[in-house]
């Protein structure tokens, strides 16, 4: 058995984060990073964005978060099957056993799939390093790829290897690409770039079922077409790793249930990123699937490992960028919630406040707009003495 003083389940950007949070304030205890990936910890969002579009962009220097330097102990390709808190240890799926005096749960989400298909060479879910380096594949080789879903990792997928050589047919249950989070002006310019770099849209289609044959993989869509690829990238967002949790007897409901000081309820145990629900101090309880909070949550994480006993009072935001489009946001961006739109330049460079049935903020789309954060973050923690009228000019480009 190996025995850490901090132990990480989960290999992504929280353990980096972690690990950093933890070496501020203790140079020397020992750190264990078990993680299912075969690569150590990367920044996941270039997997979509910039190992597309910028060819300088390069692996060593932008993407590998040399983890390594905080003198973790990496034990990668190692999935741990059960935690046993009486005894302070983790055994993972080779039988191997891990004791720990601090426990950090950062196990991530697993990829939803298609009906029909697993994970393969073809099928990609799109989580990992190793698919990207298979897709990147496809893509210089000029290969048709079916994209699957219309959220972040989808249209940033189909924008990406549509630029890189890839012929692209994109499926989307929505009727208009981006139709879910964006008012219907804006989801409509954002569609026309999908348009004019010639992606083939099935929009208001669902996969029904998949084949993977020898040279390919055959789809076919709920009003019965089939469409025929030589790979399929599967972007239909991720359910929290939560089981293994569960298990051990931690509070489970949509996350990881954690304080604001992200401890379960063993004192021992702490939960971060996409896995942990935590207390939001603007947005009360969530759980939130973004790199900020990645990297924000795991940074105190890390650093309440060490004994801080810091709350967590950073409200994440988001974002994305799509061929030559791009946004941040805070809280709630959905088309079902009402819309105050404020544009300097209709669907190009603007704001957009979304509001409940109340008239209340919930969520700040800013459109090409930049560095205006904590300027949305403001308008949320002030959203019960804001009305409509007030929100026009607030937030200036």
């Amino acid at each position: 058995m190996t025995d850490f003083r901090y132990l990480i389940v989960g290999g992504g950007m929280v353990a980096d984060s972690a690990a950093r949070g933890i070496r501020e304030l203790d140079a020397d205890g020992t750190i264990g990073i078990v993680s299912e990936d075969v690569d150590p910890p990367y920044a996941r969002p270039a997997l979509s964005k910039k190992l597309w579009t910028d060819p300088e962009f390069s692996w060593d220097e932008k993407v590998d978060l040399h983890t390594e330097e905080t003198g973790a102990t990496f034990l990668l390709g190692s999935r741990v099957t059960a935690i046993d808190r009486d005894a302070k240890t983790v055994t993972t799926d080779s039988g191997e056993t891990h004791g720990y005096e601090r426990l950090l749960i950062a196990t991530g989400g697993k990829p939803r799939g298609l009906p029909g298909l697993e994970p393969s060479d073809r099928v990609l879910d799109y989580r990992s390093a190793a698919d990207y380096r298979k897709l990147r594949e496809f893509a210089d080789a000029g290969a048709h790829v079916v994209v699957v879903g219309g959220g972040y990792i989808g249209t940033e997928i189909t924008a990406g290897i549509s630029q890189n050589g890839a012929e692209v047919t994109f499926v989307d249950p929505d009727d208009v690409v981006g139709g879910r989070m964006f008012p219907d002006d804006l989801a409509r310019a954002f569609q026309q770039r999908f348009v004019d770099a010639g992606v083939d849209l099935r929009l208001g289609r669902r996969v029904s079922s998949g084949e993977e044959t020898g040279d390919g993989v055959v789809l076919t869509l709920d009003d019965g077409s089939t469409v025929e690829a030589d790979a399929v990238v599967v972007g239909l967002g991720i359910e929290p790793v939560t089981q293994l949790a569960a298990d051990a007897g931690l509070t489970v409901r949509d996350g990881i249930v954690v304080s604001s000081t992200l401890r379960t309820d063993d004192e021992s145990v702490f939960a971060a990123g996409d896995v942990a629900e935590y207390p939001d101090r603007i947005l009360g309880t969530r759980r939130v699937e973004h790199v900020d909070n990645a990297q924000q949550q795991g940074r105190q994480a890390g650093r309440n490992l060490a004994d801080a006993d810091e709350t967590y009072d950073h409200t994440p935001m988001f974002y994305s960028d799509v061929f030559d489009m791009g946004y941040e946001a805070v809280g709630q961006v959905s088309s079902s919630l009402h819309t105050v739109e404020d544009w300097t330049e209709p669907t190009v460079t603007g704001v957009v406040y979304y509001l409940d049935d109340d008239q209340v903020v919930k969520g700040v789309l800013l459109w090409n707009v930049w560095d205006k954060t904590d300027e949305a973050r403001k308008v949320l923690a002030d959203a019960h003495s804001l009305t409509p009228d007030m929100l026009i000019g607030r937030i200036q480009p």
